[in-house]
């Protein structure tokens, strides 16, 4: 009440000229804002008539960049396992994964497997196929519900558990089949988690630069996530030891293209994780 009574005896103590000249300034200010809002306006509705208009998708880029003429579906495990229980969690799964081999109607086969050396420790990962695509799939998931000694083979493997996930795959068509090789190699996992929208992108990069990194035979696979994490991108490498793949990757700068293809996927990537990964003795990538 008494800044407001202070306010009043202040407004009767300015003169006439004085009182002329604020409303004069309360005017301008009013003109002008209302200017600047339809100034504003005007620009929008400019740039509104240049904004690049996305042509309509006529197909899941699923389809526009997964090898069609094979229609593989891939499957990874990530398992982290109590550290106390790993080594008898590998001779387990290995035991499993060779009766399974023997099933001929078993559609699944064991691409690799391993333990993660650098990156989460005590941890095994599994890449599976399904020849023939998510029938298989299928297939697969109704011959082990009824096998018992699968069931039981889980029920003993949650005990060495810590904790589980895996994702469904579709592999580049532009990158190699991942097929059995012999050893000793070390195998990296580079994941990259990417901008929502941004895969055909990627994958049109990549189409071009993944001719830089074949001449050591590095390049095992590349895949894109269907199930699980989406737009997520797993590529997988092998190398004789670390020091061949501090070589190998120094190389590929070297070449005409490869720093434009780091140039424009860079920005399409969130985030990104690299694992070093032993394979285990059973893995058909050694």
């Amino acid at each position: 009440i008494v800044c407001k009574m202070a306010a009043a005896t202040w407004s009767l103590k300015i003169s006439k000229s004085q009182q002329l000249l604020l409303c004069r300034y309360r005017l301008g200010s009013a003109i002008y804002s209302s200017r600047g809002c339809a100034s504003e306006r005007k620009k929008g509705w400019l740039q509104s008539l240049f904004v690049h208009k996305v042509d309509p998708r006529k197909d899941a880029h699923s389809n526009l960049l997964s090898k069609k003429e094979i229609s593989n579906l891939y499957k990874i495990q990530f398992h982290n396992v109590k550290p106390e229980c790993l080594q008898e969690y590998n001779s387990l799964s290995a035991e499993v994964q060779s009766r399974l081999h023997s099933d001929q109607d078993y559609p699944c086969e064991i691409v690799g497997s391993w333990n993660t050396w650098y990156g989460e420790q005590d941890q095994a990962v599994h890449l599976w196929r399904y020849s023939g695509g998510y029938p298989a799939l299928t297939k697969s998931l109704n011959m082990l519900r009824d096998n018992k000694e699968y069931t039981e083979f889980r029920k003993e493997r949650s005990k060495m558990l810590i904790s589980r996930r895996n994702q469904l795959l579709l592999e580049f068509s532009f990158w190699n089949e991942p097929l059995p090789r012999a050893g000793p190699s070390i195998y990296e996992l580079r994941t990259y988690r990417l901008k929502p929208g941004t895969m055909i992108e990627w994958g049109n990069n990549w189409a071009r630069a993944i001719q830089h990194r074949q001449e050591n035979e590095e390049a095992v696979g590349g895949f894109f996530t269907q199930i699980g994490d989406l737009y997520l991108v797993h590529h997988l490498w092998a190398y004789k030891d670390l020091q061949s793949r501090a070589e190998t990757r120094n190389s590929a700068w070297l070449k005409p293209g490869w720093d434009e293809n780091v140039f424009y996927t860079v920005p399409l990537i969130r985030s990104m994780e690299s694992r070093i990964m032993i394979p285990l003795k059973n893995s058909p990538l050694q």
